[in-house]
């Protein structure tokens, strides 16, 4: 296939790789149907398993995320809370892109100063909050189209997922607006549970990138199950996101500051100017910062919120 992709034709192919014509053509036309199998896979995966191709912030209630908000870290306190997020529909999604390449918008959020947070509150209360965090955040990348990959301690890995990887303006801009409701939540509802409570207030950042990554599995999640008296066990794949999308968002976040959003180059390309004006770009010190940009070879430019 690469010989047939650098441009030479099947009897060329055959004669260098001294097999038949007939062949050679069986493997192109395999291998046609299937990257046309993967390809409409991911479409239909783009299409069909959220409302992430619509333009959602028009139709969100901020209102009744940061009701929520109050309310379920009231409830985490007091150990009241059941964290109930299931991560089906995720798997759901990858497993129809697994062994593939598709593009995502990344989004890394993180909790500004856990680890002294951690030195100053006892095991429960500190899981409590948590809990009542990861569990609105989840709920609002979920309101946006979006989906959670992992948690990772006192962070959130979330995607979404970019169907015309030449327009990617839907799932940026639902990303951000994303962002920005998250850090509203924060502000407006955990912190003022927390604050009533005699607790420190949380700040938050966020960071995110767009790009192409793999899709792949790893092992094996496997659930017993007791079905008309008899103990079933039923395995499911697990798939992950791997890929530079993935490491940049991480590393992007790094550079915001408290209840800031800081995005990739290509994100902010595929903004409307009325997004973009919302953002600054950021002074990035060599030392600190080196990627560039594959469409350039320029430096790769990051822009930070200007407010939220």
């Amino acid at each position: 296939m690469n010989l047939y992709h650098a441009g030479l034709f099947p009897d060329v192919i055959a004669m260098q790789l001294d097999i038949s014509k007939e062949e050679v053509d069986r493997v192109i036309k395999d291998a046609i149907a299937e990257e046309e199998k993967k390809r409409k896979s991911i479409k239909q995966a783009s299409d069909t398993s959220s409302l992430g191709m619509f333009y959602l912030d028009a139709v969100v209630n901020i209102e009744n995320i940061i009701k929520s908000a109050q309310l379920a870290m009231w409830k985490s306190l007091k150990g009241e809370m059941e964290f109930n997020i299931s991560n089906e529909d995720t798997q759901n999604v990858l497993e129809k892109m697994a062994e593939s390449k598709a593009t995502f918008v990344i989004l890394y959020i993180d909790i500004v100063g856990s680890t002294k947070l951690s030195m100053t509150l006892t095991p429960d209360k500190l899981a409590a909050i948590i809990r009542g965090f990861t569990h609105e955040m989840s709920l609002i990348v979920s309101t946006y189209g979006g989906y959670v990959l992992k948690y990772l301690g006192d962070a959130i890995l979330a995607f979404f997922v970019v169907s015309d990887k030449s327009n990617p303006y839907i799932p940026c801009i639902n990303a951000v607006h994303c962002a920005r409701s998250m850090i509203r939540a924060m502000k407006e509802g955990l912190n003022i549970i927390l604050n009533q409570e005699g607790y420190p207030e949380l700040d938050v950042r966020v960071g995110m990138d767009v790009g192409e990554s793999v899709v792949v599995q790893y092992g094996w999640d496997v659930q017993s199950l007791v079905v008309d008296g008899r103990k079933i066990t039923v395995k499911k794949a697990h798939h992950d996101i791997l890929g530079y999308t993935i490491s940049m968002a991480s590393k992007i976040t790094g550079f915001a500051q408290p209840n800031q959003i800081v995005i990739g180059q290509y994100v902010y390309e595929a903004l409307d100017e009325q997004q973009t004006d919302a953002f600054k770009l950021l002074p990035t010190p060599p030392e600190t910062w080196s990627y560039v940009s594959s469409k350039t070879g320029n430096l790769y430019s990051l822009y930070a919120s200007l407010s939220c």
